[in-house]
């Protein structure tokens, strides 16, 4: 088998608001042609027309090409071998950021090629299926009122949801007293179910200290990026200091990156996107290294069912495996893309594919709705 092409399709809501911080307006879906007819799906998270470029440039030398040029001509089952040449092709103008990004979605897209060639769930190459069903928490933006938290959130109690995580929006925008309030309210409509606070990137460890221990009174299960993503002393005191879990690592590309939010930063979660952080190939290590410092590892997954498929299949793949993100956004690029959308069970989980490969399937309308580009026809 040989890979005949990449396509890269930006998709966009038509009212995109780019004050919010909202990754259902738009995306980036990946598709791996083969001589044999398979095509993988994958999807990068990160801006779609900058991540689009990097799979579509024209080579420049042999450490600046697009991703495309690498690949284009190879047996997909190289996975790990063309993970390394992407790397490699991409030094002079990536090794982290947009580079990875792009790199993680056409990874993802290759395991879910072999997975539909060996007629297996990817999760069986990934290390094996340790479950097949994943506890989901609720991912939803924090409303800008405790009325609106507690009704939203007595809505997703009543779905079955037994973890719900908010963030951004108001919270540590706007004064500590609505934070309180904000956090109360969730917690009173939560009731005994975990709950999550992402706040944002926006306290310095001083203040972060000082709110965590608050929000402990309201039992929260962790505390999610309160610091810049680089602030690793901080981060440390942060986490010595207080007795909340501090979850962080969705902005981080690298292997390495990670490592310094275990070694350095001491945070008790790391939440590796795999549309981000160079995909499945590199997450597989990742998973490996958490499990062996006993830190837990949750993957970030705030896009489309694409990406909630591959988060679902590399939580099943590990021994320590608990939850995975399952975004609650009404966006119809992250509840319709799918022909078979995800579907929450009464024990408030969600199963993992057991079909060939990721085992999901666009919907050519939604995507030819959302499409930024012409698409291939199949």
């Amino acid at each position: 088998m040989k890979i005949t092409d990449i396509e890269a399709i930006p998709l966009r809501l038509p009212d995109v608001d780019d004050a919010r911080c909202d990754g259902t307006q738009d995306a980036l879906i990946i598709r791996v042609h083969t001589d044999e007819g398979l095509i993988g799906l994958g999807e990068v998270d990160s801006s779609p027309t900058v991540a689009k470029a990097i799979i579509d440039a024209p080579p420049s030398h042999m450490l600046a090409r697009g991703l495309r040029t690498i690949l284009v001509g190879h047996d997909p089952f190289d996975v790990q071998m063309l993970w390394h040449k992407m790397v490699e092709g991409t030094i002079y103008f990536g090794r982290s950021g947009a580079a990875l990004q792009a790199i993680a979605g056409v990874d993802m897209a290759l395991w879910d090629i072999v997975g539909q060639a060996t007629g297996q769930p990817i999760s069986k190459f990934l290390g094996g299926s340790y479950r097949d069903r994943i506890r989901v928490y609720a991912s939803m933006i924090m409303p800008e009122t405790p009325e609106e938290v507690h009704q939203q959130v007595s809505q997703l109690v009543a779905q079955g949801y037994t973890a719900i995580k908010l963030g951004w929006g108001p919270l540590g925008r706007v004064s500590e007293s609505l934070d309180i309030e904000l956090v109360r309210a969730a917690r009173e409509a939560a009731g005994s179910r975990d709950l999550m606070l992402d706040i944002g990137l926006v306290w310095d460890a001083a203040q972060a200290i000082k709110m965590a221990r608050r929000f402990e009174a309201f039992d929260v299960f962790w505390i999610e990026e309160p610091l810049p993503p680089d602030d690793l002393t901080g981060y440390a005191r942060l986490a010595d200091r207080v007795d909340v879990r501090i979850a962080a690592g969705e902005q981080e590309t690298t292997f390495q990156g990670f490592v310094n939010l275990i070694e350095k930063g001491h945070v008790d979660v790391v939440q590796p996107d795999l549309a981000r952080a160079g995909g499945l190939t590199p997450a597989v290590r990742l998973a490996q290294y958490a499990y062996d410092h006993n830190i837990l590892c949750v993957p970030h997954a705030f896009s489309t069912g694409i990406l909630v498929a591959a988060s679902l299949h590399y939580v099943a793949s590990m021994p320590h495996g608990q939850l995975a993100e399952f975004t609650v956004s009404e966006s119809p690029i992250a509840r319709d893309l799918l022909t078979r959308p995800f579907h929450l069970e009464a024990d408030g989980t969600v199963r993992v594919p057991q079909t060939p490969g990721l085992g999901v399937q666009i919907n050519e309308d939604v995507l030819r709705r959302y499409a930024q580009v012409p698409i291939k026809e199949l």
